[in-house]
């Protein structure tokens, strides 16, 4: 192996610097004369100005300068600055042979004798042009970052010392909170927590869960300057140095109130769909099991009327019949609760004064709830006729008014109220646009949770206990608001005490009175006997609606279906009068008689029925006879429909 001597002793020292100067590459070392003639040029100067020493010797080193920098006299005040201070550093640029530029960290010595007399300078120059492109990439990305947090009025962006200080603010920042930067910063950021989350400590908290697991997110309360409280989605972010030591925090803060608005509304909306199919659902249910109640009690009622007719004249048997049919008709109010919360009932709308029609309920209500309940009103002086069944209103006002009295098992004070509402488009309330009489019955009784209130519509559900209730009474309320195109609202708290509001449409001013239910209130007349077609497709109410015809003088032919009475009737020309039902398969009560139109016009048809709404085809005007229906009444309907 080939031995280098570390010091070579016969080397002068003149050449050892000249070896050293050599020997750099990162650096332009150089000497000048006293005027600024380059008189020396090392490898490093070549490398990055670009010229050969034989190129550059002699040469004023202005020629590295810019022509602006020329102009303004910078190298010839370089040297000065140089001869007069002992020393100049600055960085500019500089230009090199073939014309670039580049960034230069200049620094130019002057060179003394012993004497003190000055021969030359020398210039060490260094080019950072890398460098001062990253200062210049860095320098553009802060003032980026700064105008975008500036620019950012959405968000509150800011930071916090290690001590949770605030140290800056954007106007994001501004705009949420109300604070100005000079009223905010250096105050502690816990200022913006309610008082309650103060006390639980819950600014500290979010700094150490931030420290320890290196983020916080929460959504809770904050409080702006002016004390109002806003819904803030918050993150807080720890900002670390290079030694992993925690120097301050990065909090982002969004103002998302309106957001949790409309979450919630859509919660409710969800909500209100849900309960709303749940209740039609449960409406369809009951309207099928009330129609064919209805048909039974409808056989019952009826057989009862004629083996009463028929029977001796026997005490015992006349009060057993007589208990019989009590509980038939018990069995009918039944059935009519569950057909009007189904909305199926029939309903005789006419326009009622609601004041009026309370204060004529008065004695009744005071009866019917006892001493121990008092019953005060409070009307306008003034208010519209609603459109609504007056006695469906009496019905579901008494319910409303016995609901709240066994709210109040220790007595208290019910008052009912009434007010004129409008109601705009798009409301929630679900109510078509336009106004409504809301009558109100308030009592100062239990109340009812949350749980409780959320059912208190739904049939067969009772808070009153084994054989108080049938858990129909608010229910049926609730599906007679429907049906007259209202609404029913059910305000309450545990311990508050409940409000029953009944939202009714205002009638027309020109509506006239429903004629529907004249004939039923006129005196039955006698008719000649007829020969009638009874379509029914429950064989037990077809020989009971027969009986009674036949009771009542009549020819009776019998049909089971729609197609069995379209062939009687192309048989028998003779017959005066068709009563059918309407919920048939195959061929409804309505069908039938588009048909029987067809064929015969003008025959007169009566559609028998328990649904107070019937699908489309309706529109053809049949009168109707609701059922359970006694022999009276199919004798007034028959009367009726023959005497036009």
């Amino acid at each position: 192996m080939e031995t280098v001597d570390r010091f070579d002793t016969t080397l002068t020292d003149g050449e050892r610097y000249r070896l050293l100067i050599d020997a750099v590459t990162d650096y332009a070392i150089y000497m000048l004369d006293a005027n600024g003639i380059v008189t020396s040029w090392n490898p490093g100067a070549q490398r990055f100005k670009g010229y050969t020493a034989a190129e550059i010797v002699g040469s004023h080193f202005s020629r590295f300068y810019s022509e602006e920098d020329r102009k303004a006299g910078l190298p010839a005040r370089a040297l000065d600055t140089a001869v007069r201070e002992g020393k100049f550093e600055n960085e500019g640029w500089r230009i090199r042979k073939d014309g670039t530029r580049f960034w230069a960290h200049v620094v130019i010595d002057p060179i003394r004798t012993t004497s003190g007399r000055l021969v030359g300078f020398a210039k060490i120059t260094r080019d950072l042009t890398e460098r001062k492109a990253a200062e210049t990439l860095l320098r553009q990305s802060e003032e980026q970052f700064r105008l975008l947090v500036q620019g950012v009025t959405d968000y509150a962006i800011y930071m916090l010392d290690p001590h949770g200080r605030i140290t800056n603010w954007n106007p994001g920042a501004q705009r949420i909170k109300g604070y100005r930067p000079d009223e905010i910063i250096g105050e502690h950021f816990s200022r913006f927590y309610t008082e309650k989350d103060r006390l639980k400590g819950e600014p500290q908290r979010a700094l150490e869960i931030a420290t320890r697991e290196g983020r916080y997110e929460r959504e809770s309360w904050r409080v702006r300057k002016d004390g109002t409280q806003f819904w803030a989605n918050v993150v807080i972010d720890p900002i670390r140095d290079d030694a992993g030591q925690i120097i301050g925090f990065a909090k982002i803060t969004r103002d998302i109130t309106e957001r949790r608005e409309a979450q919630k509304a859509l919660e409710q909306t969800r909500e209100a769909l849900f309960q709303s199919q749940k209740m039609e659902a449960i409406g369809q249910l009951t309207g099928g099991i009330a129609h064919d109640f209805n048909n039974l009690l409808m056989v019952i009622l009826g057989s009862l009327e004629l083996v009463g007719k028929r029977l001796p004249d026997d005490p015992k048997i006349a009060s057993l019949i007589s208990n019989a049919k009590q509980a038939a008709e018990r069995g009918t109010g039944l059935t009519q609760r569950m057909l009007a919360f189904a909305r199926r009932q029939d309903l005789e709308f006419t326009p009622v004064d609601v004041i009026a029609l309370v204060r004529d309920m008065m004695d009744l209500l005071q009866r019917s709830l006892g001493p121990s309940v008092s019953v005060d009103t409070r009307f306008p002086l003034k208010l519209a006729t609603a459109r609504a069944d007056a006695n469906q209103l009496e019905m579901a006002l008494l319910n409303l008014a016995v609901n709240a009295r066994d709210a109040m098992p220790n007595g208290g004070a019910i008052t009912i109220g009434a007010r004129e509402e409008k109601v705009m488009a798009g409301s929630t309330s679900g109510l078509k646009a336009g106004r409504y009489i809301c009558l109100s019955v308030a009592d100062t009784g239990e109340g009812m949770d949350k749980a409780t209130l959320s059912r208190a519509m739904e049939p067969f559900f009772t808070t009153k206990g084994t054989g108080r209730g049938t858990g129909l009474g608010l229910s049926m309320v609730h599906g007679m608001m429907e049906q007259t195109n209202g609404r029913f609202v059910l305000k309450s708290e545990k311990g508050e005490g409940t409000v029953a509001e009944l939202w009714i449409p205002i009638a027309k001013e020109t509506q006239a009175e429903s004629s529907a239910g004249n004939a039923a209130k006129e005196a039955e007349e006698a008719v000649r006997p007829l020969v009638v077609l009874a379509v029914d497709d429950d064989g037990l109410v077809l020989m009971n609606t027969a009986m009674m015809l036949e009771e009542l003088g009549h020819k009776v032919f019998e049909a089971t279906s729609g197609k069995q009475a379209l062939d009687i009737l192309r048989r028998e020309e003779a017959v005066d009068l068709v009563i059918t039902d309407h919920a048939m398969p195959q061929m409804t009560g309505v069908q039938l008689a588009t048909a029987i139109n067809d064929e015969r016009p003008g025959l007169p048809i009566i559609l028998a029925t328990g649904y107070a709404e019937l699908p489309p085809g309706s529109e053809i005007g049949l009168p109707k006879l609701a059922k359970p229906f006694r022999q009276q009444e199919l004798s007034q309907a028959v009367s009726a429909i023959m005497r036009n």
